[in-house]
């Protein structure tokens, strides 16, 4: 499963006892006796493993030596129980005397429930598997190749499994889905954190999270506990294709406001696929001019809801045909309301093509032309086997691990779900959507020197940009903490290192922001 937020949401499901486990009422007393109930499965073994490799690869013109790990670290509990081993993959310059002070990052996808092969593979690891841009890439043979836009000349990296992907798993008396809920998987990332600061005695390096997806939602309860808890202060925290209320992303049954923070990236999308009938040439101005509509007369118009009259509703759904380039009939009879899914569907039915979700730019056939929304993610299918192929080989063949295990690309949570409860801070009897938007703002609070850069793809259906502008504006902050939060643009998708002008913009951006936020007093 790609990245990072998943195509539907995982919902928390009540515990349901079958029947079988009651004992029987009412037995003879010649009655068979029960058979011996079957025992446990043995606790999965708690041993810690590592490899390592020398490696070196060019960037910018310099050749950077680096150690590459690969290994396990095992969490305990409270009770100084063994509870998971966290597979994670570290690269660290070799060439540095002193590493004490050299930045050191820590970097994950989202899902919930992905490994974090999508950044290692695709963006700032040293090595890079080659896909094909805004199209399909055949399958195997595929190639792997330096990374010249990698970020080890900046950072150190690890990148981490969560438990249930890659090579991560519980052990003890544990169980991976123990580990499946936004609390926690903070808590035992800000574990893992913990122990390799400790183990590598890098207390007093530049510390940084790289997340994506999911990964930023974990970012903010992550760089929230970690300060809080752990006194474990950051420099700064990278979020790539931003979430922090999935409830802004969810299209509920009278409720507006998904609708709105969409409709930015409609526009884009229909501005690169050139079905608007009066393509503007700049597309950074015409989605300036479809912010300002989705903010003031397409807001207006949902918020009257049924008592908006038939002229206006059809005014309304004329311009919303110049931004979205659906029909005017089309968007008058969806209420002005189009759901993700059916955007994707409609935007180009007449070429029989489905529109990706993960990055517009994709597409992909339509089996049922006459469906209501799209039923896959062109973007999804086009890279899913040269990433999970390349990585595998890789970590194998260079790494020199997991020779005998299988690599959990995503988690399975078969009948599990993950546990979506968290202290929002704000006080309520009823549950409210997922929302970190409190811990990101205490996050800034405890730590005012804080950095934050947000990067987002233009192209982006799962995570839309103006969602994430919408966010970070209602935080709650002074305007002496509002700037230290920084919006980077790419004209691409989710994954906007998938396009190489993007990577190379992405990780000139990181690396900047990594530069400046590293100086010592």
């Amino acid at each position: 499963m790609p990245p990072h937020l998943c195509t539907r949401f995982l919902c928390a499901c009540a515990l349901v006892v079958p029947l079988s486990v009651w004992p029987a009422l009412g037995q003879e007393k010649d009655a068979k006796p029960a058979e011996k109930p079957t025992e446990k499965a043995p606790e999965v073994p708690a041993k810690e493993e590592s490899a390592v490799t020398e490696h070196s690869v060019r960037i910018a013109g310099q050749t950077v030596p680096y150690k590459a790990t690969a290994g396990t670290i095992l969490l305990k509990n409270d009770k100084d129980e063994n509870e998971a081993l966290i597979y994670y993959t570290a690269y660290t310059r070799s060439d540095v005397k002193d590493l004490s002070q050299r930045p050191l990052a820590f970097l994950y996808n989202g899902g919930p429930g992905s490994s974090s092969i999508w950044l290692h593979m695709g963006s700032f690891g040293p090595k890079r598997v080659l896909t094909v841009n805004a199209d399909v890439t055949p399958p195997a043979p595929y190639k792997l190749e330096d990374n010249p836009d990698c970020l080890l000349d900046r950072a150190d990296l690890v990148f981490i499994d969560p438990v249930g992907t890659g090579f991560s798993k519980a052990v003890g008396k544990a169980q991976d889905k123990d580990f499946w809920g936004i609390d926690q998987d903070a808590r035992s990332l800000a574990q893992f954190v913990q122990s390799y600061v400790t183990r590598n005695n890098r207390w007093n390096s530049p510390k940084f999270l790289i997340g994506e997806s999911y990964g930023t939602f974990r970012n903010a309860a992550l760089a929230n506990l970690l300060q809080s808890r752990n006194g474990i202060y950051l420099n700064g925290v990278v979020m790539v294709s931003s979430v922090f209320d999935l409830g802004t992303l969810s299209f509920y049954p009278g409720v507006d406001l998904a609708y709105v923070l969409y409709l930015p990236s409609y526009a884009a999308t229909a501005w690169y696929h050139n079905v608007l009938k009066d393509r503007p040439d700049n597309l950074e101005a015409f989605l300036d001019e479809a912010r300002r509509f989705a903010k003031t007369e397409y807001a207006d118009s949902l918020l009257k809801g049924d008592t908006l009259s038939a002229a206006d509703k059809a005014a309304i759904a004329k311009k919303l045909e110049r931004f979205t380039g659906l029909s005017e009939d089309y968007i008058f009879k969806s209420n002005l309301r189009v759901t993700l899914r059916a955007f994707r569907q409609e935007l180009q039915r007449s070429r029989g093509l489905t529109t990706g979700r993960l990055d517009a730019r994709f597409t992909g056939p339509t089996y049922d032309l006459i469906a209501a929304g799209a039923d896959y993610d062109p973007q999804s299918t086009a890279i899913t086997g040269a990433f999970v192929a390349a990585f595998n080989m890789y970590v194998r063949e260079d790494l020199k691990f997991g020779q005998d295990r299988d690599y959990r690309v995503s988690a399975n949570f078969g009948d599990n779900r993950w546990d979506w409860k968290h202290d929002t801070g704000a006080p309520s009897f009823f549950p409210g959507s997922p929302n970190v938007m409190r811990d990101f703002a205490n996050a800034l609070i405890v730590n005012p020197k804080l950095q934050v850069e947000l990067e987002d793809g233009y192209y982006d259906l799962a995570t839309p940009f103006f969602e994430a502008e919408y966010a970070t504006e209602h935080l709650g902050l002074p305007a002496s903490l509002q700037k230290n939060i920084h919006h980077k643009y790419y004209e691409a998708g989710h994954m906007m290192y998938l396009r190489q002008e993007d990577l190379s913009k992405l990780k000139s951006n990181v690396a900047s922001f990594i530069d400046s936020t590293s100086k010592p007093l």
